[in-house]
């Protein structure tokens, strides 16, 4: 299986190795669409390691990871979470948007973030110790959740953090021409277009121009969709539903390409 694509911005790689190395859990920051996932995705293939992703959202609890009886014909059997599984075996667990998740999911996950390294699994009276290769990662986005959901600085501790934002254009040019092979002149102009948006504070947007957001409107321009049309539905749509705002993102994104 051939390696996702992932473009190093700075010594992430590095950082995330030597975690590895020293059975310590990452966590990622950054804005949504910065690459958060593929890095874990790529670093598992590097590492030679099974990953199994979880999407958090406010009702993932810890009987989801840890696992639950089910009923299996005419018996009550136990099946294995996400979590054991990864605990049991060695593999990389991911947890997106960890923070979405709810309060006892941090309660489980805690005594796998120290010198532990333990998962209790209360239903079963069991106490396992993780693999030697098991690595928990996980992510968040501090701009989105601010005010609503965060994760506690005693949880953060736990963690090594790795912060990710919009990479500079020169970069990000990059990552669309690898990714999509779009022309190298229009992925000059939809770099522009987003770096123009990412600067318009007075917008307000909750979330602003991502780097997955390019990569979309690259995909659609090399299908044949018009180039306008394009950027209007893969980049300006998905950032807001009030139509002055749209209005406005569309009339500066026409003027770059």
């Amino acid at each position: 299986m051939n390696a996702p694509y992932y473009r190093p911005i700075g010594k992430e790689m590095e950082v995330f190795e030597k975690a590895f190395e020293n059975h310590l859990p990452v966590l990622l920051k950054g804005p949504t669409g910065t690459g958060k996932s593929r890095f874990v995705e790529y670093m598992a293939h590097k590492l030679d390691k099974k990953i199994i992703t979880v999407a958090c959202h406010e009702e993932t609890s810890s009987t989801d990871l840890i696992g639950r009886y089910i009923i299996k014909g005419t018996e009550t059997v136990w099946l294995d979470g996400p979590l054991t599984v990864a605990v049991r075996n060695g593999y990389i667990l991911y947890l997106d948007e960890i923070a979405e998740a709810r309060p006892d999911v941090i309660v489980a996950i805690h005594p796998l973030t120290d010198h532990r390294r333990m998962l209790y699994i209360d239903k079963l009276g069991e106490t396992v110790k993780a693999h030697k290769d098991f690595m928990l990662t996980a992510s968040f986005n501090p701009g989105y959740q601010k005010g609503f959901k965060e994760l506690k600085p005693s949880t953060r501790q736990r963690f090594v953090a790795l912060s990710f934002n919009f990479p500079e254009e020169r970069i990000e040019r990059e990552i669309l021409i690898n990714e999509t092979g779009i022309d190298k002149d229009i992925a000059k102009k939809l770099v522009s277009i987003a770096s123009k948006i990412r600067n318009l504070n007075e917008l307000g947007l909750t979330e602003t121009v991502s780097t997955r957001l390019l990569v979309d409107a690259a995909k659609l321009i090399n299908s044949g969709l018009p180039k306008r049309l394009a950027v209007h539905t893969a980049i300006v749509e998905p950032l807001s539903d009030e139509p002055e705002i749209v209005e406005a993102m569309k009339d500066l994104s026409n003027l770059l390409i």
